[in-house]
C-alpha cells in the first residue's frame, strides 16, 4: 500500500526518489552532517557494557617453528626475553580484564576473557598483541595495539613466490641498505614495519592506522611480486604528502601530477621450437652396429695379420698429414710480409730527388771545366 502511494506522489512530483535494499536501510539525519567525523574511533566507555561478557573467549598462539633448534625447540634467549617482558603484558591486559598465560613446555601463548571483561572487542586486541610477541615485536611496540586508534596487520609474503634466492632477494629490497627503505616506508605510511629477514622469515608486522597499513601491504605485496619497486612507492607518497599541503587541490583528481612508472621487460632467450614430425606407426630403422660395418666394407673378412697391417698404414698416413701440417705452420713464419703499395707522395719524392741530382752533376761539371781552363792557360803562357 505504502509503495502504491510512492509511486503516485513520484508521478504527481515527477521525482525520483533514490532506492534501498534493507527494509530499514533508510537516509537518516545525521548522514549529511558536516560536523560529525564518521570515520572518528571513541574510546570504549565501560559504562555502555556494565554486564559484562556471557561467554568465555579465548586465542592461543604457538611460537614460529624458525625459532627453535632444527625447527623444535624455542632458542633460551626468546625464552628469556618473553619471561621478562609477560609482567607487563600481564599488567597491560588485567586493566582491560583480560587474562594471559604463557606455557613454556607447549611454547604457547593463551589470552581469555573474564568476568570483568566490559569491551567485547579487547579480546580481538589481546589475540593481535600475542601475535605480534611472537613475530619478535618489541614488547612495548606491541602494548601500543590496546589502544583502540591502533590497528595492526600481518602481510604473509611466503607463499608468493617459490623460489628462495628470488624471495630472500625481493625481501632484501623492501628492507633497503642500512634498513634506510624500511624506515622511509614507516615515515610516510605512519607505521610501524618489522621484517622478519632471518632465514625462515615469511611474514611481515605492521602497526598503524587503516589507511597506512593499506599502504603498506600494498608497497610489501608488489615487492614480493615484482611488480614494483617499494623506491617507486616512496616516490609517489612523498608527492602526494606534498600536494596535501595544497588545500587548492584538496578536491581534485591528483593522478595528472603523481609520475607513471613503466616497467622494463627484460628480453629473454626466445626458445626454438622443435619441428613436429609426421606421425607413422613404424618405429625408425635400427642404425646398423659395427659387425654389419665391418661386414659391408669386408673388413669382418680379413686376417688379424691383415688388419693390424691395415691399421699401421692408417696411423703411418695420420702421422704423415700430422707431420706435414706443422711443418706448414713452421714455415708460415719465414713467410716475407706483403710489400705495402707505394704511396701518393713517393713519386714526387722521386722527382725532387732527381733535380737535385742533376743539379749537382751540373755544378761538377763547370767546376772540372773552370779548372781545366785554368790549366791550360798556366801550359800556354811562357
Amino acid at each position: 500500500m505504502s509503495d502504491a502511494m510512492e509511486g503516485e506522489t513520484e508521478r504527481e512530483t515527477g521525482v525520483k526518489k533514490a532506492r534501498h535494499k534493507g527494509k530499514h536501510d533508510k537516509p537518516k539525519p545525521w548522514d549529511d552532517d558536516p560536523n560529525i567525523d564518521h570515520w572518528k574511533i571513541e574510546n570504549f566507555d565501560p559504562s555502555w557494557n556494565e554486564s559484562g561478557m556471557l561467554e568465555v573467549s579465548s586465542f592461543s598462539t604457538l611460537f614460529p617453528q624458525y625459532r627453535g633448534k632444527k625447527y623444535l625447540k624455542t632458542p633460551l634467549s626468546f625464552l628469556k626475553y618473553l619471561q621478562q617482558v609477560w609482567p607487563a603484558v600481564t599488567q597491560a591486559l588485567k586493566g582491560h580484564g583480560v587474562k594471559c598465560e604463557l606455557n613454556l613446555v607447549e611454547g604457547n601463548m593463551v589470552v581469555s576473557t573474564t568476568r570483568k571483561t566490559r569491551d567485547p572487542y579487547i579480546i580481538m586486541k589481546a589475540r593481535d598483541l600475542i601475535r605480534l610477541l611472537s613475530r619478535s615485536v618489541p614488547a612495548p611496540q606491541a602494548l601500543k595495539i590496546l589502544n583502540d586508534e591502533m590497528q595492526c596487520d600481518i602481510i604473509k609474503i611466503g607463499s608468493l613466490i617459490r623460489n628462495k634466492e628470488r624471495f630472500v632477494k625481493r625481501r632484501q629490497h623492501l628492507i633497503g641498505p642500512n634498513s634506510s627503505t624500511l624506515k622511509a616506508i614507516e615515515i610516510l605510511t605512519g607505521c610501524y614495519v618489522l621484517v622478519q629477514a632471518c632465514h625462515h622469515g615469511n611474514t611481515v608486522a605492521a602497526m598503524g592506522s587503516f589507511k597506512g597499513l593499506k599502504q603498506v601491504r600494498k608497497i610489501v605485496e608488489d615487492c614480493i611480486q615484482n611488480i614494483q619497486h617499494p623506491i617507486y612507492h616512496i616516490k609517489t607518497l612523498l608527492m602526494k604528502r606534498e600536494l596535501a599541503k595544497n588545500p587548492a587541490l584538496a578536491t581534485e583528481n591528483w593522478d595528472r601530477f603523481l609520475p607513471k612508472f613503466k616497467k622494463k621487460n627484460v628480453q629473454t632467450k626466445k626458445v626454438k621450437s622443435k619441428e613436429k614430425k609426421p606421425y607413422t606407426p613404424f618405429p625408425p630403422p635400427q642404425p646398423p652396429s659395427k659387425i654389419d660395418l665391418q661386414l659391408e666394407s669386408g673388413e669382418y673378412f680379413l686376417s688379424d695379420q691383415m688388419k693390424s697391417a691395415k691399421k699401421w698404414q692408417q696411423k703411418q698416413e695420420k702421422q704423415a698429414e700430422k707431420a706435414a701440417e706443422n711443418k706448414r705452420k713452421r714455415e708460415t713464419a719465414f713467410v716475407p710480409p706483403k710489400e705495402t703499395s707505394k704511396s701518393v707522395s713517393e713519386p714526387a719524392k722521386t722527382k725532387d730527388d732527381q733535380s737535385e741530382v742533376a743539379a749537382m752533376a751540373m755544378s761538377l761539371k763547370v767546376i772540372l771545366f773552370l779548372h781545366y781552363c785554368m790549366c791550360w792557360r798556366k801550359d800556354t803562357l811562357p
